[in-house]
């Protein structure tokens, strides 16, 4: 039986979990000890947010956009885009990365976005038999994380772009509020490990990745931060974000539709993170989002207890995933599931980069505080 934390939902289904004598999780307690040093669920405040916008909207005078905006059609990307246009007063470009599994709601969420406001969307389609082999190549190596390819696609385009275009401001989605408690290393590695990536497709793919963007630690971390000067904000953790209001206030002005799990705009994500992770791994995302939403006020730990008694979603919608997701692939139903039942490995079994994130995360926590840096 596994043994959960008294504050949260968090359990040793996380590898290595440590809990205090009070059985309070390693999580709870850098939430408690760190993070609410420099932000809290209140916002780190509205005039902190005004300086920095001061600066984007003076930079960007007289140019088409002072900023970019990358959008996947879920809540937290879809508000932010909501609040840049209607309440901060900026005018952005907004940027989506089509990795070739785009639902339906997603693609309606993101039209009715720019439609109801006149914003101009770029997006960045990606080679599929490129996309295609990598990401079997990713099922092949047997490791938790599935959306590895995708997630590296996103912030490499995302940013290679800004630089090739010169747009110094990218505002993403990310925030506390919902991502307070971060996935265990052994449930979802590091997207931004180029070298693992180059590892896994040398030894299970096919097809070269001639046009596939990349983005690797120091480019993205440090040479398009600091020598080109590219700057990353968050703006939904400088005032009270609370992700339930944000759907209905989203659903209301643009008729935009909410998802049942967060990430789950992309049916592949659904598959990864409701099917591969806690069928093959016994990975339950749904506890880092929930516990989350239990430290900042948004679900209560009983609520959360409940919730988790039921399968990610619909089981119908499981077979019907698993199906899709393998034709996509090229692979049978009987393939996929014998790669489903294949020996679990991890990063580790892998070339990695790890030693070098941890030297650069515990330099930058002494400069600059306990921020994490690497996503």
């Amino acid at each position: 039986m596994q043994k959960i934390c008294n504050n949260c939902v968090m359990d040793t289904s996380a590898p290595k979990i440590v809990f205090d004598k009070y059985g309070i999780c390693e999580y709870c307690n850098n939430y408690k000890n760190n993070i609410l040093n420099y932000w809290n669920p209140k916002g780190m405040g509205e005039e902190k947010l005004e300086r920095i916008l001061s600066k984007i909207i003076k930079e960007g005078k007289n140019k088409a956009h002072d900023c970019l905006i990358g959008v996947s059609g879920g809540a937290d990307s879809s508000y932010l885009v909501h609040l840049a246009k209607k309440k901060l007063g900026l005018n952005p470009l907004i940027f989506h990365v089509d990795a070739g599994w785009n639902s339906k709601i997603s693609v309606n969420n993101i039209e009715k976005l720019i439609d109801s406001l006149g914003l101009d969307l770029f997006t960045e389609v990606v080679n599929w038999s490129e996309m295609q082999d990598l990401q079997l190549s990713f099922f092949k190596a047997q490791v938790p994380h599935l959306d590895a390819p995708q997630d590296h696609v996103f912030f490499a385009s995302l940013y290679n772009f800004a630089v090739k275009h010169k747009i110094k401001y990218i505002l993403t989605g990310g925030n506390y509020s919902t991502e307070c408690i971060r996935e265990p290393l052994d449930w979802i590695y590091h997207a931004s490990d180029l070298r693992q990536l180059k590892d896994i497709h040398n030894q299970f793919g096919a097809v070269p990745l001639t046009s596939f963007p990349t983005s690797d630690i120091f480019k993205s971390n440090l040479y398009y931060k600091y020598v080109k000067g590219m700057k990353v904000v968050r703006p939904l953790d400088y005032f009270p974000y609370r992700v339930s209001a944000a759907m209905k206030e989203l659903n209301e002005l643009y008729g935009w539709e909410p998802y049942k799990h967060k990430h789950y705009e992309s049916r592949f994500t659904r598959f990864f993170e409701g099917f591969w992770l806690p069928k093959k791994f016994g990975y339950d995302k749904r506890k880092t989002h929930f516990s989350s939403l239990i430290l900042t006020g948004q679900m209560t730990r009983n609520e959360a207890i409940e919730e988790l008694k039921n399968p990610a979603y619909d089981q119908e919608d499981m077979r019907k995933d698993f199906e899709f997701v393998a034709k996509k692939l090229g692979l049978t139903s009987n393939e996929l599931d014998k790669i489903m039942k294949g020996e679990n490995r991890t990063y580790k079994n892998y070339k990695n980069n790890m030693f070098i994130i941890n030297m650069s995360t515990k330099v930058f926590t002494f400069f600059k505080g306990n921020r994490q840096i690497f996503k």
